[in-house]
């Protein structure tokens, strides 16, 4: 890698932490003091839940995993599934989570031997997958949680802040969810005919062959999928669900080991409200937001304490985000490698 690629990537893993850390010190600075150490216990059940957590970690990673090798079948290895997962997380971590690993999973695909217009359809259906989990989860959660588990315990502006704007983001996750159904299901046939449009311009005409190639493979994935028969894509919906509770369980995990005395259902269910929001966060990785929502968000399930939500807090972003920028670096070398033989 090139010495201004390396001071490029640094740059772009280096400015997603320094938000997070200096967020996460102004709220310790206010919040926080010294002596607060002594009321956290420490015990071995602490500990356990604590393994746990990162337990609840690898099964977000695993049902990710699982859902690209379904996807991609035989076409994808179990370690290339790895590689995949990994690096769609390293880039989520360093780009605004609206543009993240997702939404660059195509290119890891076509590294990994993938036409570029199957993997693209794949990513287009993963994505699609993750917008149902949210849309899905919402009915379950107010069936299992009064509303005002979710909005309505501040009368401050901040919960009528959060509850706009998950409104809002919510809203907008039906409606990519169905546009995504309709691109890499119903009608990649049109995606494919605006891309070939688009790219017959004369200062891109140049990529039309590549672009006509791609959009032949995407219309041919599209037709796959639709022969798909339903017990894949009860098990595809199933990678989803186990990778996406995982996620939610962390934090329940966390509460276990520091608060036990929490309500674990409520605990559950706010997180479909941080994720929610999340995936709209500016920030890279959400760093900044992440830690500030959920400081305020959680603290009033511990009476307004929030030195030990910061310590919640903290946790929860060391083992769900932090480990993805050092994860990422050191196997991008990997990653190129295999990328360099796959060309030869």
């Amino acid at each position: 890698m090139a010495d201004s690629q390396f001071k490029g990537l640094a740059l772009k893993v280096a400015l997603p932490v320094l938000i997070g850390v200096a967020v996460i010190v102004w709220l310790f600075s206010s919040e926080f003091s010294i002596s607060d150490f002594e009321r956290i216990d420490w015990s071995t059940r602490s500990l356990i839940f604590l393994g746990l957590a990162l337990i609840m970690v690898a099964g977000r990673e695993a049902g990710m995993m699982w859902r690209w090798k379904l996807l991609a079948g035989d076409s994808l290895t179990w370690t290339g599934a790895f590689r995949v997962t990994i690096m769609c997380e390293f880039t989520s971590a360093i780009t605004p989570t609206s543009a993240g690993g997702s939404a660059l999973s195509m290119v890891f695909l076509s590294r990994e031997g993938i036409p570029l217009g199957r993997a693209t359809s794949f990513s287009m259906i993963t994505l699609m997958l993750d917008q149902f989990f949210l849309m899905v989860m919402l009915p379950v959660i107010l069936f299992l949680v009064p509303a005002k588990g979710l909005f309505g315990f501040d009368p401050g502006a901040f919960d009528q802040g959060v509850k706009v704007a998950f409104w809002i983001v919510y809203a907008g996750v039906c409606l990519i969810g169905v546009g995504l159904a309709l691109g890499a299901l119903v009608c990649p046939q049109v995606i494919s005919r605006w891309l070939c449009r688009l790219f017959s311009l004369r200062w891109l005409r140049r990529w039309l062959p590549k672009v006509e190639k791609m959009g032949a493979d995407l219309a041919e994935a599209g037709a796959q999928m639709r022969k798909a028969p339903w017990s894949w894509w009860l098990r595809a919906i199933a990678a989803t669900f186990v990778s996406w509770i995982c996620r939610f369980l962390v934090v329940n995990a966390l509460f276990l080991a520091f608060v036990p005395m929490a309500d674990q259902i409520i605990v559950f269910a706010r997180q479909l409200v941080v994720w929610t929001l999340l995936t709209v966060s500016p920030t890279p990785g959400g760093s900044g937001l992440s830690e500030w929502l959920f400081t305020n968000y959680y603290g009033d399930l511990l009476g307004g304490d929030y030195s030990i939500t910061l310590v919640i807090a903290l946790v929860w972003r060391l083992i769900t985000y932090y480990i993805y920028p050092l994860a990422g670096v050191l196997a991008i070398p990997s990653w190129l490698r295999h990328k360099n033989k796959s060309d030869q």
